[in-house]
């Protein structure tokens, strides 16, 4: 019988990284289309972008890292982040909010469809905001054609990705959690070759 390991992503710094600081200029421009009073931070790490948005609206941010967590406990003493998963009954706890982010999170998840959760948390009407390493057939052409596959899909990263995901995977997980998608945007290198991808959707 196996036995499962708990693997936390770990932080060696309460700021943003360079993964956020390639996110969060698109980031900035939906919080501020959509002017969100509330928002939960679902997969907050070290409390960073919390913190970065706390100037405009009230956060609340979880993270499964207890060293994550700590960590932005002692940063940001202000904000309220605890520890908690993407499969708890968040709205149990913490309520509804006008937009629920989740950066770079769904790609670690065994279990995807916990984005029911995204759904549950929202408001009538609320946004969510998820962005995921971008996956398309031109992308996984050159990784393919430079020899770089197994660099990009390295299996020995402990606690790293074990989902890929496209435009088409995406929109029908949120689709099938009830949202609906308004649009993706591409972010990080030329747009064939995007780091990551951001997608926009409603709860009705």
């Amino acid at each position: 019988m196996s036995q499962e390991k708990n693997l936390e992503y770990l932080y060696d710094s309460h700021e943003t990284n360079d993964s956020h600081n390639i996110l969060l200029p698109a980031v900035d421009k939906i919080v501020k289309e959509f002017s969100p009073a509330t928002v939960f931070d679902l997969g907050c790490g070290n409390g960073s972008v919390a913190k970065h948005l706390s100037d405009r609206c009230v956060v609340t941010g979880i993270d499964p890292s207890t060293s994550a967590v700590a960590m932005a406990n002692k940063a940001y003493p202000d904000i309220r982040i605890e520890s908690g998963s993407a499969y708890d009954d968040l709205r149990a706890r913490y309520g509804t909010f006008d937009m629920v982010l989740s950066l770079e999170v769904v790609e670690h998840l065994y279990d995807p469809r916990a984005a029911k959760n995204v759904y549950e948390l929202l408001n009538s009407g609320g946004t969510a905001v998820i962005s995921t390493p971008y996956h398309g057939y031109i992308k996984n052409l050159a990784l393919a054609v430079t020899g770089r596959m197994d660099a990009h899909f390295w299996a020995l990263w402990d606690g790293g990705h074990i989902k890929f995901w496209s435009f088409r995977t995406l929109e029908i997980l949120l689709k099938e959690a009830g949202l609906e998608v308004s649009r993706f945007e591409r972010v990080g290198r030329i747009p064939v070759l995007a780091k990551s991808m951001i997608v926009i959707a409603k709860k009705p």
